[in-house]
């Protein structure tokens, strides 16, 4: 029964309700992780040190390269898994969730053995200093070293979850750990608790992700009998269709965060050379953005399984209704956030803390950040269709775009003319170039699409 209500939902449930039993829970849980790395920078604020503050702000992009680790092995398994379902390929799809399940385990343990190895190197490249660096590595010793294994493994179930219809229990597991993790928080941050600072945050980090993979863990036994995802060790084996199918989707998207990590390191770079006041307004400006961004990626992550499925099929006239929904949906709301962003950009920077300097670079920044949030949609939306139709050669191409053409040159162009405030600029100039691409490309999608489907007519 529990398979016969997926295919209901991807073969004929109406565009706007598939949709949204599909997204929104992945919304809320994108919302949530937001509001749980904002609450480390809000409860890490509030000891009013911008050096703590720094340190959460410096450690990013190592936690940002889980990323490609996830997308990897969770857009590419999961991408994997929707298409196999499409065509019926039920052996491909259990075979695939196990190879992404495996392969994440072993990374996450990987990354947490290479990083406390190289962590004195890595710290200096982060941009640490004598000011910030002993907060950062406190922080790093618990996202990383201890953390890095559930912290991957806990955001490759969910996508191997989801990738049958599962969305709300990929949501729910998600959200179990942030929320134990903004409970957790001020306990370990604050003077009245622990008083671990920066440190603290970290541990709260990795407790609420062993939590979520408790969860999965839990979930994945209970529908043992009715789940498509099987992460039993006998059907983990290379098979290279399978390894293939997943690395032509999840390497594009791995390297696309590697960029994304390559580009907010060269941004953190540059801001700590105007002090920790600057990096601290700078991490405060990006993680308020984040949440509208975490909105349309959520739309685009939400919709992959129903696009997978519906491209496998045949049936091009429901993928392409669905996404012509979730950009209207989308884009609407971007539009109205990031006028509300732009004209209460003081107040908003203000919630996080009351120093006069650090709120006057954060709005500055936000206000520059905002502008780009309209044209996040349509790249969003574009490159979560190129991964769940196997085009994975596409989404690279964007990526490379997105960073190594457009925002890493328009940062050094920018700092140059306008120092320091300029580099808020750098990604709204890259997402409206990527915005026209992306328009055009899916035009050029749906076009193939239709003519495949005239020549399959009867004459």
């Amino acid at each position: 029964m529990e398979n016969l209500q997926k295919t209901e939902l991807f073969e004929r449930t109406p565009i706007p309700k598939a949709v949204m039993t599909l997204a929104v829970p992945t919304i809320i849980s994108s919302l949530v992780m937001v509001i749980y790395n904002l609450a480390d920078t809000y409860f890490v604020g509030m000891l009013n040190n911008p050096i703590q503050n720094a340190a959460v702000t410096l450690a990013a992009p190592v936690l940002l390269a889980f990323n490609a680790v996830n997308n990897l092995f969770g857009v590419g398994s999961s991408s994997m898994m929707s298409r196999a379902l499409g065509r019926k390929d039920f052996d491909t799809v259990y075979r695939s969730s196990a190879m992404g399940f495996y392969c994440a385990l072993i990374s996450g343990i990987l990354f947490s053995l290479l990083y406390t190895v190289f962590r004195g190197q890595l710290l200096f490249v982060l941009g640490a200093n004598e000011e910030t660096i002993a907060a950062t590595e406190q922080y790093l010793k618990w996202t990383v070293t201890f953390g890095a294994a559930p912290a991957i493994l806990n955001v490759v179930l969910a996508y191997l979850v989801r990738a049958e219809g599962s969305s709300l229990h990929a949501s729910i597991g998600t959200m179990s750990g942030c929320l134990l993790n903004i409970v957790l928080d001020p306990f370990f941050i604050m003077p009245w608790g622990l008083n671990m600072g920066a440190a603290g945050a970290g541990l709260a980090t990795c407790l609420s992700n062993c939590f979520a993979c408790l969860y999965f863990f839990v979930l994945l036994f209970v529908k043992r009998n009715s789940t498509y995802v099987c992460i039993r060790p006998s059907m983990f084996r290379f098979k290279k269709e399978i390894i293939l199918g997943i690395c032509a989707v999840g390497i594009p998207a791995s390297i696309q965060n590697l960029l994304n990590v390559t580009g907010m390191t060269v941004l953190n770079n540059f801001t700590s050379s105007y002090g920790s006041d600057a990096v601290a307004a700078m991490g405060i400006a990006q993680k308020i953005n984040m949440i509208p961004m975490q909105i349309a990626m959520g739309f685009s992550q939400g919709i992959m399984p129903l696009v997978s499925y519906n491209y496998s099929s045949g049936d091009s006239s429901r993928m392409k209704k669905s996404i012509f929904f979730s950009a209207k949906f989308s884009l609407s709301f971007l539009v109205i956030v990031a006028v509300g962003y732009y004209l209460g950009a003081e107040t908003l920077i203000s919630l996080f803390m009351k120093n006069t300097s650090i709120i006057s670079y954060g709005s500055s920044f936000l206000r520059g950040f905002c502008i780009g949030l309209p044209f996040l949609c349509m790249d969003f939306l574009a490159v979560g269709v190129f991964q769940a139709c196997g085009m994975g050669e596409k989404s690279l191409i964007f990526a490379l775009l997105r960073k190594i053409v457009l925002e890493i040159p328009a940062l050094i162009v920018l700092n140059h003319f306008f120092p320091l405030y300029g580099l808020a600029y750098a990604q709204p100039l890259a997402e409206i170039i990527l915005a026209i691409a992306a328009v055009v490309v899916l035009a050029q999608i749906f076009r193939s699409l239709d003519n495949k489907h005239a020549d399959k007519q009867p004459d």
